[in-house]
């Protein structure tokens, strides 16, 4: 059957996105400059800034990247922004595009160090309870220093490989048996058909609390997430500085996280509580075993380089002895240059990770440039600033939490740090007060969006890891199981804001 030139296009268009979905952007593109000509910039200023979100809440169809990008060139053509402006907000957040690019690909060369130590925590300790809350913890305190993306590509990274060395024995295979698709279970045993679907409860269990510990150390630091960096810089704060800030509020809500996560394995509520069966168990400390035996010296060696590099980063960052994307840069050369990665396709797989979201975040910074040029926000800041100072904290952190609920923490971050260092440099609030706000901020775009993959981008790379469909780990299955960790970070979250600020 022959392709016409039109249904080649538009199959070529978003690639294996619906149609309906390919229909909507391209609607968008129509609609806005005929919008920008009737009804003027600012209604559809405001129009872009919905669209965009709608591309940001439906990552899943397609990734933001295209979508959002054509609705931010279509912005610079019609006049909604300039290529000046766009230029500017890149210039002015080039620390955080570093982070992103360096830090990020930094951290991948910690992989087999990481890996080696959840490794360890998920066959040595046999109480789910407490092996629940070392893989949160764990996660929490690697985020607060490393990277969240990082550290969630490390679980999957686990939980693949001991998925796939139990499907191989549960179909008749031995470990090493190259040729093997684990995705379907057509080969496996009948004795082994039910281990395998609690071991696929055991997985979604421990990698939704492993993900929850991202978020819950992600937001004491500003290398947690990309988005405190850029309120970090603006507020002119250093690393320890803060994390003293944050601390009344990301404390109360560290320990609120991992009760949590003890309650839920006890009550075995929302899809947690599955233990290990003890014939995967069996093949899994086997698997490790062999794997420990043919560990080579050189193997050894490049795992302590990658300790001693790790403490090293956490000094670094501590004492603020660079600029954050400088300290990733230098993470970079010491582990390739002390653990032979000298090749340039070995380094570049470092940077695969990094650089779609980079690119995702200068597209960020080109419909925040509408915003500005614009002044879309300053009516709405306007009129929070009006309220009572003391709830003025605590409505910012409802607002900013229901939007990074649906759509990027990042961009709802950048959005509103914006406007509140506007209103500080127009002597609108005093830098105390901007403080106060400038924490919310924080607070409310790291916790409350762990309600659903699109908030977080560490959630939003699991979901579409190649892992989740083999432990049948789905959109809705992720916010079931997420639910009672939004319902308590959020609520302790929000009185901390309410009660401190």
């Amino acid at each position: 059957m022959t392709t016409t030139l039109p249904q080649a296009l538009v199959r070529n268009f978003l690639g294996n996105s619906p149609l309906w979905y390919k229909q909507a952007v391209i609607g968008f593109l129509i609609i806005n400059p005929i919008l920008f000509h009737t009804a003027g910039p600012v209604v559809t200023g405001w129009l872009l800034i919905f669209e965009f979100i709608f591309t940001l809440a439906l990552a899943l169809k397609c990734y933001p990247l295209q979508p959002g990008g054509l609705l931010a060139l279509e912005a610079v053509i019609i006049g909604l922004t300039s290529p000046t402006t766009v230029s500017h907000e890149i210039e002015s957040n080039l620390e955080v595009i570093l982070l992103l690019m360096f830090m990020v690909a930094g951290i991948y060369f910690m992989k087999n160090m990481l890996l080696w130590a959840f490794t360890k925590i998920l066959l040595k300790v046999r109480s789910k309870a407490l092996l629940s809350l070392l893989f949160s913890f764990s996660a929490a305190f690697l985020s607060a220093f490393l990277d969240a993306l990082t550290v969630t590509a490390v679980l999957i990274s686990v939980c693949v490989g001991f998925y796939s060395v139990y499907h191989k024995v549960a179909s008749g295979k031995p470990y090493a048996h190259a040729d093997h698709n684990h995705a379907t279970d057509e080969e496996i045993r009948q004795a082994h058909q039910d281990d395998l679907q609690l071991f696929r409860s055991f997985l979604r269990s421990l990698l939704m609390h492993g993900a929850v510990g991202t978020a819950l150390g992600g937001v004491c630091t500003l290398v947690g997430e990309p988005q405190n960096l850029l309120i970090a810089q603006k507020a002119g704060w250093d690393f320890v500085q803060f994390f003293v800030l944050m601390a009344p509020i990301t404390m109360p809500v560290l320990f609120a996280g991992l009760a949590t996560c003890i309650v839920l394995e006890k009550t075995k509520l929302f899809g947690y509580g599955t233990l290990l069966p003890l014939n995967v168990r069996s093949v899994l400390e086997d698997f490790a075993t062999e794997q420990d035996k043919k560990r080579t010296k050189r193997d050894s060696v490049a795992l302590l380089i990658q300790g001693i590099v790790a403490v090293f980063l956490v000094a670094a960052l501590a004492l603020h002895l660079a600029e954050v994307g400088l300290i990733g840069l230098t993470i970079i050369i010491l582990l390739t240059a002390f653990n032979g990665i000298v090749e340039e396709h070995q380094i570049g797989k470092a940077f695969e990770e990094a650089l779609p979201f980079t690119a995702l975040l200068v597209v960020f910074f080109a419909i925040v440039s509408v915003i500005h040029d614009q002044h879309l926000f300053q009516p709405i800041i306007a009129s929070v600033l009006a309220m009572d100072p003391h709830s003025q904290p605590a409505v910012f952190f409802i607002a900013n939490g229901l939007l990074s609920a649906i759509s990027d923490n990042v961009f709802v971050a950048t959005v509103y740090i914006n406007e509140v260092i506007a209103a500080l440099n127009a002597g609108d609030i005093t830098r105390e007060h901007f403080d106060s706000l400038a924490i919310a901020i924080n607070t409310g775009t790291n916790i409350p969006s762990v309600a659903t993959p699109n908030g977080q981008a560490a959630f939003l790379f699991l979901l579409t890891s190649a892992l989740a469909p083999l432990i049948r780990l789905s959109y809705g299955t992720m916010v079931w199981m997420a639910l009672p960790y939004t319902i308590v970070m959020s609520t302790v979250g929000f009185m901390a804001v309410y009660t401190t600020l």
